[in-house]
């Protein structure tokens, strides 16, 4: 019995490790000064990422984010496998980590593991939005818009690698069929 004990013991550290928060690097930048949370909220075309496991070959992808009455955000995330299947959707559950900018999440898809969310940088009019992660292994760029355009995309490129981000690792989602297999896209 005490082995059985020593791996449940074993495995249960390993889940709450993955549960913890990422450290923030010393030269991590500070997220911005204050985000309007009911500005912030809304529709989100997924213009660019640094594709991972869960969002690699997805196309036609946005976020919605609702802020909820108990405090915390709906985070639905929308996309389909190929342009000719239907939307899907997953579910998260973000919360504000700290309430003095807004700009620092957690956000929740799958229990019991979190993942830290920070906002570098939105538009005057909340039109883009880039987003990133303190390890800088992922990263977004958000539009209202489907699609954005390219010197706007550049700037913001240019604004991840002033913070430190492998911008070349950054690659446009397909939004639109003719995007499919264009330089630049995943």
């Amino acid at each position: 019995m005490p082995a059985i004990r020593r791996v449940l013991v074993t495995l249960l550290a390993v889940l709450l490790a993955g549960c913890a928060s990422a450290p923030v690097p010393l030269d991590f930048p500070k997220p911005l000064p204050r985000v309007d949370l009911e500005r912030f909220s809304g529709d989100w075309w997924v213009i660019a990422n640094i594709p991972y496991f869960a969002e690699r070959g997805k196309v036609a992808t946005r976020v919605t984010y609702r802020l909820r009455d108990d405090g915390r955000i709906d985070d639905l995330y929308f996309f389909r496998t190929r342009f000719d299947r239907e939307e899907r959707q997953w579910t998260g559950i973000g919360e504000v980590v700290d309430p003095q900018t807004n700009a620092r999440w957690r956000v929740q898809f799958v229990w019991p593991f979190w993942f830290d969310y920070v906002i570098h940088e939105v538009g005057p009019n909340y039109e883009w939005a880039i987003v990133g992660h303190p390890s800088r292994d992922y990263a977004w760029v958000f539009s209202r818009e489907r699609r954005m355009d390219p010197a706007l995309y550049r700037e913001l490129l240019e604004r991840f690698a002033a913070l430190g981000y492998d911008t070349g690792r950054i690659l446009k989602v397909p939004q639109f069929p003719e995007d499919l297999g264009q330089p630049g896209f995943q």
